[in-house]
C-alpha cells in the first residue's frame, strides 16, 4: 500500500472534530510515507487533509476538474495537480492512482465517490480495500442503512464486510494495509433468495 485515496467534504462541517480527524489522517499518511490522492481542493476537509499530509513530509496528488479549478478551488501547493475534464475522469484517475480508499465525513459527492469504489471492489473491477474513518459517530446512520440493506437482502453480509470502519486513523491504515481480497459472487444463488 503506497497511495491512499481520501474522499471527504469540501467544507469543514459543524463539528470541530471533523477537522481534527482530517488533520490526524493527513499527518498519519505523511509520517508513514503514504501518498495522498484526493480531489485537489484547497477548501474544507479536503484542504485540511492535504495540508496536513504535506506538512508531515508526504506527497499529495490532487485531481480536479477544469470547472472547479476555474472557480479557484484548486490547491496550488501540492506535489502534483492533475486537471481533468469531467467528474467521471476525476474519479477514474483517483482510482487508478491509489491502492485503497478512505472516506471522512462529507456530503453527496463524498458518499457517491466512496460507494462507487466499494461497488468496484464488490464487482471485481478493482481489488482495493475501502475504509471509513468515523468521527464522533457521524456515520452511525449510514451504518444502520447498510445493516438494514443486509437484513432486507439487498446487500450480502460478506459484501457489507468489505467496508472497514474505524475511529482511529492509524488503526484504520493498519487494517487497510492488512486487507486481502476475497472472491465474492455478486448475485445470490436462487436457493439463497
Amino acid at each position: 500500500m503506497r497511495s491512499i485515496c481520501v474522499f471527504c467534504g469540501s467544507n469543514l462541517g459543524a463539528d470541530p472534530a471533523f477537522e481534527a480527524a482530517a488533520l490526524a489522517l493527513g499527518e498519519a499518511l505523511g509520517r508513514r510515507g503514504l501518498r495522498l490522492v484526493y480531489g485537489g481542493g484547497r477548501v474544507g476537509l479536503m484542504g485540511v487533509v492535504a495540508d496536513a499530509a504535506l506538512s508531515a513530509g508526504g506527497e499529495v496528488l490532487g485531481v480536479i476538474t477544469g470547472a472547479l479549478e476555474a472557480k479557484e478551488l484548486a490547491h496550488r501547493d501540492l506535489t502534483e495537480l492533475l486537471i481533468v475534464e469531467t467528474m467521471h475522469e476525476r474519479k477514474a484517475a483517483m482510482a487508478d492512482a491509489s491502492d485503497c480508499v478512505v472516506m471522512l465525513p462529507g456530503g453527496f459527492g463524498t458518499f457517491e465517490e466512496f460507494f462507487e469504489a466499494v461497488t468496484w471492489t464488490q464487482l471485481g473491477v478493482h481489488s482495493k480495500p475501502c475504509g471509513i474513518l468515523d468521527v464522533n459517530r457521524y456515520f452511525d446512520p449510514l451504518r444502520a442503512v447498510l445493516d438494514h440493506a443486509v437484513d432486507q437482502r439487498f446487500v450480502r453480509a460478506e459484501h457489507r464486510a468489505l467496508i472497514i470502519d474505524e475511529t482511529d486513523p492509524g488503526v484504520l491504515l493498519d487494517k487497510l494495509a492488512a486487507w486481502t481480497p476475497e472472491h465474492l459472487d455478486k448475485w445470490l444463488d436462487r436457493s439463497e433468495r
